[in-house]
């Protein structure tokens, strides 16, 4: 039998019924999908601008630790001589207190670098935003705060500053060892509050003064941060080759292990928690699919009697479904994406509306004499230490989201056709 008849039923079911039910499955299925873009691209914005300042600046794609200072040089050459490899910097690093010249004193995390380390280094220039000054650390005596750093203390460009070294005072063989007054070069901004809250650095030949049991490293940056394990395993043998066995390396995976698994649970959670609007969208098609089989009984009947198998008749209710899911998913992958691609000006007229009817409400509450509210704001500066919201889109999250969408429908209506198995034909027309 020629099969084209499903397609011609399913059309006149989903194009030319009544109900009203495939077309609040569509919509449910759009706002699920549009919302579940929407979301998890702000969020992978977020996660992913804290991960790239941690990795960029902080822990390296790469570390290589526990070597003397005579073999830095050496060692820094031969990793330099690796393909995946863009750039190699020692450092040093070590806990401090900084105190102003007028207000208070604040913790601090130290690190020594060398003055070219942002031309040798331009993944971590990309993550560093000057607000003042720049990377210049030319003079031995020279220092760079972040952002919240610098407004703790009161300090500008151009201000000293005191740096107390615990370690370096109980080592040093004067009284002035372990404190060194800078000179603020440079306040810099990476979007990530640890840092910019607690971080400085200062020329590496300043050091030896402050903390000299601090340990030279050598931070490592590749072409690929996600081939890590393959890189790892080519500077190991590298290094090998040359004596150095007894190395310590460790990847970003390692380093940051806690914090990106915390990460990937509350992003996997979010996931989940928004996905459950497919759950209920998918119990709108199905509920709407199994009534569309119990209202067109004695047409299911009629078509088996002429022919038509089983499978066939189950197939165009299977089909309604998947045009219910690939229209929702279309139209949410579509209004998600341009959302989230245009993010701040979708929220700045969120902001504006709210703001409007709040500005309505506030009329009408001074006519009684009563309070009024302030301004509405999504992501307030006050609240969240952001300069604009971010966003991120992810080609394979949002093909997977589509998909949910899409099978979601699919699945229902294949549930509810099954219903189909239990209607026999001859029953049905001996009513009629």
């Amino acid at each position: 039998m020629n099969k084209s008849w499903i397609l011609f039923v399913a059309s006149r079911y989903i194009f030319k019924g009544r109900s009203s039910s495939p077309v609040l499955a569509v919509l449910g299925i759009c706002v699920g999908v549009m919302a579940l873009i929407v979301i998890i691209s702000v969020m992978n914005g977020f996660q992913l601008g804290f991960i790239e300042s941690i990795i960029e600046i902080s822990s390296y794609h790469l570390r290589i630790e526990s070597f003397t200072p005579e073999n830095a040089a050496q060692i820094q050459e031969a990793v330099l001589s690796v393909p995946p490899v863009t750039a190699a910097v020692q450092f040093r690093e070590f806990q401090a207190l900084a105190r102003g010249r007028r207000y208070g004193q604040q913790a601090v995390h130290l690190r020594g670098v060398y003055e070219n380390t942002v031309q040798l280094d331009k993944f971590m220039e990309s993550r560093l935003e000057f607000e003042e000054g720049g990377f210049d650390l030319s003079d031995a005596r020279n220092v760079l705060l972040g952002t919240e750093l610098a407004r703790r203390l009161s300090l500008r460009t151009g201000d000293e500053i005191t740096i107390y070294s615990i370690t370096g005072i109980m080592s040093a063989e004067t009284d002035e060892g372990g404190i060194e007054t800078f000179t603020v070069a440079g306040i810099f901004r990476t979007g990530y509050f640890d840092y910019d809250s607690s971080w400085a650095f200062i020329n590496i030949n300043s050091v030896d003064f402050l903390d000299p049991e601090s340990e030279i490293k050598i931070g490592v940056k590749l072409t690929n941060r996600f081939h890590d394990k393959i890189s790892l395993d080519q500077i190991q043998k590298k290094l090998s080759g040359l004596g150095f066995s007894d190395l310590k390396l460790s990847s970003w995976r390692d380093y940051n292990r806690s914090f990106f698994g915390a990460l990937r649970t509350e992003k996997l959670f979010m996931f989940i928690l928004v996905g459950l609007i497919f759950i209920v969208a998918g119990l709108n098609n199905f509920q709407a699919q199994r009534r569309s089989v119990l209202h067109r009984r004695e047409e299911i009947g009629l078509m088996r009697a002429v022919g038509s198998g089983q499978k066939a008749v189950q197939f165009v209710f299977i089909i309604d479904g998947a045009v219910i899911g690939l229209t929702g998913a279309f139209l949410g992958l579509f209004f998600g994406l341009a959302i989230a691609s245009n993010i701040q000006a979708f929220f700045t007229i969120v902001e504006t509306v709210i703001n409007y009817i709040i500005g309505i409400m506030n009329s009408i509450a001074d006519i009684f004499g009563t309070g009024t509210a302030g301004n509405f704001a999504v992501f307030s500066p006050a609240v969240f230490y952001i300069k604009e919201i971010p966003s991120k889109i992810l080609t394979h999250e949002v093909i997977l989201i589509f998909m949910f969408g899409f099978l979601s429908a699919l699945t229902a209506s294949w549930l509810a056709s099954r219903k189909i198995t239990k209607i026999i034909p001859a029953e049905v027309l001996r009513y009629e």
